[in-house]
């Protein structure tokens, strides 16, 4: 199983690293009135290469690589794709965003590469430290990606605080890695799997997996830990945001799933707990703050963390039903919120003029294709059928019932009734003539790569609403990593979820 050079087992990952590199030295060597476009539109090369590497991964023998520390498997290959289909889009979305003959953009776009390449290789890792080598150089990336808009005051401040606080939650996390390894003498997650039922000190055990549930919920917006999101959302670049509110969460779902199935299937009952309770805050306290935002970003900020609750739900089925559910989700909160993020980028502009919910009156009417857009991904982040986010939503509940978790699929149920209030507003405003007397903004033409990034997340969005069947199938083909209890095939996948005829 092991016959493949090391090299493929890592190959998305040394494309996207070979690029970076590339787009700074290049970058550097450019006179300061030269435009830096062709490096974006190189990026996007680079990442459209990574992602064929990564669906090239499907078909690749399972196995690891470089003395058991990186694993190629159905798992890895999922978020490989996931995260380089994100970072994708992202690039397109930037590729008009900043002015024109700006000196920063061969800057964004290697930080942007260099911040994909930890992602990928968090997916992959099945080693601690390289986990924690992987999680440093995704976050460094994006604290700097926060305050690119040197020039105002919430940029550099949404960067301070999002490096302080992720400091405190990689240390957290680091530290849950040491009593690891005090406890079973590894940090391979394979050896501690084995070692840990006859560890002679179980109680490091149980606070080492507290400490890195603390490091990772913080990675992923969930209550307790999603303090920093709402400022950190509102400073940093849209198109930033469309990057960092998915990609960096789908990579630290993975490692959760790696860990808790991975590593601690015997606290199962522990850290099922935990993260029920954070699952519950993190659909409450997200949807109860989006209620009360005027600002479109913050609202969105509110939304993503209680998506993460929504993901969390699916933690509480023990059972490949939970892992696929999990995955799918991850995918179609993806797809939709990189794209309503792209909505978000072009109506703001650089300087994000735009910011309230009440500048969007009358948005379907300046441009019917943007409110169309808009009106699509708020639909499917409410869960209307025949969008990703109802099937989303109906695989992770669905999961729940079936583990016995009916209360939290009520409370997920009932969140899901008070998040529509928010989106509903924000739609009936686009949709709502301006006053004759209210002031004008003005709005840049649809750009060609800008289109492109829409036309990718709404196509995707629907498929995963009309005909999930495939997505899913590769979300089974994940949980089997686990050797869970998952059916044989993606087709008995979708009896065991109940999905409808596709």
């Amino acid at each position: 199983m092991n016959q493949l050079p090391d090299i493929l087992r890592i190959l998305p990952e040394v494309i996207l690293t070979l690029a970076g590199v590339t787009v700074m030295m290049i970058e550097a060597a450019l006179p300061k009135d030269a435009s830096r476009k062709p490096l974006g539109y190189f990026s996007v090369v680079s990442v459209l290469a990574a992602l064929w590497a990564s669906l090239a991964q499907f078909q690749m023998p399972p196995g690891t690589g470089f003395h058991g520390v990186v694993q190629t498997d159905a798992f890895s290959a999922f978020f490989h794709v996931l995260i380089c289909w994100i970072v994708l889009v992202s690039c397109l979305i930037a590729l008009d965003s900043f002015p024109d003959r700006s000196e920063n953009q061969g800057e964004f776009f290697a930080l942007v590469l260099f911040g994909a390449t930890g992602m990928v290789l968090m997916s992959s890792a099945v080693e601690l430290l390289l986990v924690f080598i992987a999680l440093e150089i995704s976050s460094i990336s994006t604290y700097i990606l926060a305050g690119f808009r040197k020039h105002t005051v919430k940029g550099p401040e949404a960067s301070l605080k999002y490096f302080l606080l992720g400091s405190f939650a990689t240390a957290f996390f680091l530290f849950g890695v040491s009593l690891v390894f005090g406890a079973t003498g590894t940090t391979n997650i394979s050896e501690i799997a084995e070692r840990l039922p006859m560890t002679p000190t179980p109680a490091f055990a149980v606070i080492a997996l507290a400490m890195m549930l603390i490091g990772i919920g913080f990675k992923v917006s969930a209550a307790p830990f999603q303090v920093w999101t709402p400022d950190v959302y509102e400073g940093a670049p849209s198109p930033v945001v469309a990057l960092m509110s998915t990609a960096p969460k789908a990579a630290a779902f993975a490692i959760l799933l790696r860990i808790a199935y991975g590593i601690f299937p015997s606290l199962h009952a522990q850290w099922s707990t935990l993260l029920w309770i954070m699952a519950v805050l993190s659909m409450t306290i997200g949807n109860l703050g989006a209620l009360r935002q005027q600002n479109v970003k913050r609202m969105l900020a509110y939304s993503s963390i209680a998506h993460a609750g929504y993901l969390l739900v699916a933690f509480s089925a023990s059972s490949g039903e939970g892992v696929s559910a999990a995955c799918f989700y991850a995918a179609v909160y993806g797809a939709m919120n990189v794209g309503i993020f792209a909505v978000v980028s072009h109506v703001g502009g650089y300087d994000e003029k735009v910011i309230s919910i009440a500048d969007y009156r009358g948005l379907a009417y300046r441009s019917p294709i943007l409110g169309a857009v808009l009106a699509f991904f708020l639909i499917s982040l409410i869960g209307i059928p025949f969008t990703g986010g109802f099937f989303g939503k109906f695989y992770v509940f669905a999961a729940a019932l079936h583990s016995g978790a009916v209360w939290l699929a009520v409370i997920g149920l009932l969140n899901s009734g008070i998040a529509a209030y928010y989106y509903l507003r924000l739609l009936t405003t686009a949709y709502t003539r301006r006053d004759e007397d209210a002031p004008e903004w003005k709005m840049a033409p649809l750009s060609l790569p800008l289109a492109l990034a829409l036309a990718l997340t709404v196509g995707s969005t629907l498929i995963l609403g009309i005909l999930p069947g495939r997505i899913l199938g590769a979300a089974h083909a994940a949980a089997e990593t686990y050797s869970l209890d998952t059916p044989a095939t993606p087709q008995d996948a979708g009896v065991a979820l109940r999905t409808p005829a596709n």
